[in-house]
C-alpha cells in the first residue's frame, strides 16, 4: 500500500475476509493456545472447571513431551557412547592383530586370545590378510598363473564373440555349447551379484574384477567350470582383496572338500554331508528335528544355498563376513554349526509353521537379522554327538557310504 501510495496509484479495497480477519481481537496460533487462552469475546467463557481442565492437560502433555525428549536424547547418547565403544574396539583389535598377530601367524593364530579375539570378527582393515592366510594356499597358485589363466578367459571371450571354432587342447571334453553356456551364465550372474550395492553391475567398480576372476577360474578348472553361487563367494573375496589374491583366495577355498562336494555336484557326498548335519540337528534341537521330519523338510531345501554361497546371499553382508571370518578359522564344520544357530534361533517360529512356510522363510531370511543374537545362539551348538566330533562323524558316514556301494555282506543282514 506504500507503494502504491508513492506511486500515486490508489490502493484496492480490502476483501470481505480480509476484513474479517483484520477485525478479530483473538487468532489461536497453536493449540497450546486453545488450551490456555480465553474464548474469544464472541463464544461463551469457560467454565472455570473446564478451564482448570484444559490446564491440567496442557500441563500433562508438556510433562510426557519432556519425558520423551529426554528418552530420546538418552538413547542417542546410548547410540553415540556405543558407537565411540566399537569404534575404540575395533581401532584396538586392529593395532592387535597388525603388531602382534600377524607378523607371528605361525605360533600365534592357534592361540586361545586370537581365536577368542576372531570370534569378535576381524576388522575390515585386516579381514583380507588374515582371509588368505587362514585359507591358505596349497594349490601354490602364483599372480602369473593368474594373468595366464585371465589371458585364456579373455581369448575364449573374444573367440565365443566372433563364432570361432578354435578349441583348446584342454577343453577337448567340453562342447564350444556349453562354454558359450558358461560365459553366458556368468555375464548374467554377475548382475545378479549383491544387486542393491550396484558395484558389481554393468559399469559398476567392480565389475570386471568379478568378471576376470570367475572367467580365470574356468580356464583354471575347466573340470568344474562356472557353478551358480560361485560369484558371490568371489564378490566377498574382492571386497577384501585384490584382484590376484582374491582368486588364489578363491580357487583355494572352492578345493575345500566341503566346497568341491558342492560345487561339482557329487550328490553322494553331498547326502553325506546332510546325514552328518542332521545328527547334530538331533543331538541339540530334537524338538524342531522331530517338526522338520513330520514335515518331511529334508536339509537340501535349505542348506544348498546357504553352503554353495557360504551365507553370503541368505544374510546381510556386514553378518556373511563375520560368519566367513569364523568359517576360516574352523572350516566347514562352522558352516552346519551356523546353520544350526539359525534354526535355534528361529525355533520357536518355525515349530508353528507348515511344510510351505518353514521353506519359504529359511530360504528368505529375514533382513535385520541381529548379529549378536546369531552368535549367541551359534555359541550355544555343541558340535559334539556320543563323544564324536563332527569329522569324526562325517568319516563313518562316509564310511558306511562306500561300504554300502560295494554292497558289504556286513551290512545286508
Amino acid at each position: 500500500m506504500e507503494y502504491e501510495d508513492k506511486a500515486g496509484r490508489p490502493s484496492k479495497p480490502l476483501s470481505p475476509k480480509q476484513n474479517v480477519r483484520k477485525n478479530l481481537d483473538f487468532e489461536p496460533l497453536s493449540t497450546t493456545a486453545l488450551i490456555l487462552e480465553d474464548r474469544p469475546a464472541n463464544l461463551p467463557a469457560k467454565p472455570a472447571e473446564e478451564a482448570q481442565k484444559h490446564r491440567q492437560q496442557y500441563e500433562e502433555m508438556v510433562v510426557q513431551a519432556k519425558k520423551r525428549e529426554l528418552k530420546e536424547a538418552q538413547r542417542r547418547k546410548k547410540q553415540l557412547e556405543e558407537r565411540c565403544r566399537v569404534e575404540e574396539s575395533i581401532g584396538n583389535a586392529v593395532l592387535t592383530w597388525n603388531n602382534e598377530i600377524l607378523p607371528n601367524w605361525e605360533t600365534m593364530w592357534c592361540s586361545r586370545k586370537v581365536r577368542d579375539l576372531w570370534w569378535q570378527g576381524i576388522p575390515p582393515s585386516v579381514r583380507g590378510k588374515v582371509w588368505s592366510l587362514a585359507i591358505g594356499n596349497e594349490l601354490n597358485i602364483t599372480h602369473e598363473l593368474f594373468d595366464i589363466c585371465l589371458a585364456r578367459a579373455k581369448e575364449r571371450w573374444r573367440s565365443l564373440s566372433t563364432g570361432g571354432s578354435e578349441v583348446e587342447s584342454e577343453d577337448a571334453g567340453f562342447s564350444a555349447a556349453d562354454r558359450e553356456a558358461s560365459l553366458e551364465l556368468i555375464k548374467l550372474d554377475i548382475s545378479r551379484t549383491f544387486p542393491n550395492l550396484c558395484i558389481f553391475q554393468q559399469g559398476g567398480p567392480y565389475h570386471d574384477m568379478l568378471h576376470s576372476i570367475l572367467g580365470a577360474y574356468t580356464c583354471y578348472r575347466p573340470d568344474v567350470g562356472y557353478v551358480q553361487g560361485m560369484s558371490f563367494i568371489a564378490a566377498v573375496l574382492i571386497l577384501n582383496l585384490d584382484t590376484a589374491d582374491a582368486f588364489i583366495a578363491f580357487s583355494n577355498l572352492l578345493n575345500k572338500p566341503c566346497q568341491m562336494a558342492f560345487f561339482r555336484v557329487d550328490h553322494g557326498l553331498m547326502l553325506t554331508y546332510f546325514a552328518a548335519f542332521e545328527v547334530f540337528f538331533e543331538e541339540n534341537l530334537p524338538k524342531l528335528f522331530a517338526h522338520f521330519k513330520k514335515n518331511n523338510l529334508t536339509p537340501d531345501i535349505y542348506l544348498i544355498d546357504w553352503i554353495f554361497t557360504l551365507y553370503s546371499k541368505s544374510l546381510p553382508l556386514d553378518l556373511a563376513c563375520r560368519i566367513w571370518d569364523v568359517f576360516c578359522r574352523d572350516g566347514e564344520e562352522f558352516l552346519f554349526r551356523t546353520a544350526l544357530g539359525i534354526l535355534k534361533l528361529f525355533e520357536d517360529i518355525l515349530t508353528k509353521m507348515d511344510f510351505i512356510h518353514m521353506a519359504q522363510f529359511l530360504t528368505r531370511l529375514p533382513e535385520d537379522l541381529p548379529a549378536e543374537e546369531l552368535f549367541a545362539s551359534i555359541a550355544t551348538i555343541q558340535m559334539q554327538s556320543r563323544n564324536k566330533k563332527w569329522a569324526q562323524v562325517l568319516t563313518a558316514l562316509q564310511k558306511d557310504s562306500r561300504e554300502m556301494e560295494k554292497g558289504s555282506p556286513s551290512l545286508r543282514h
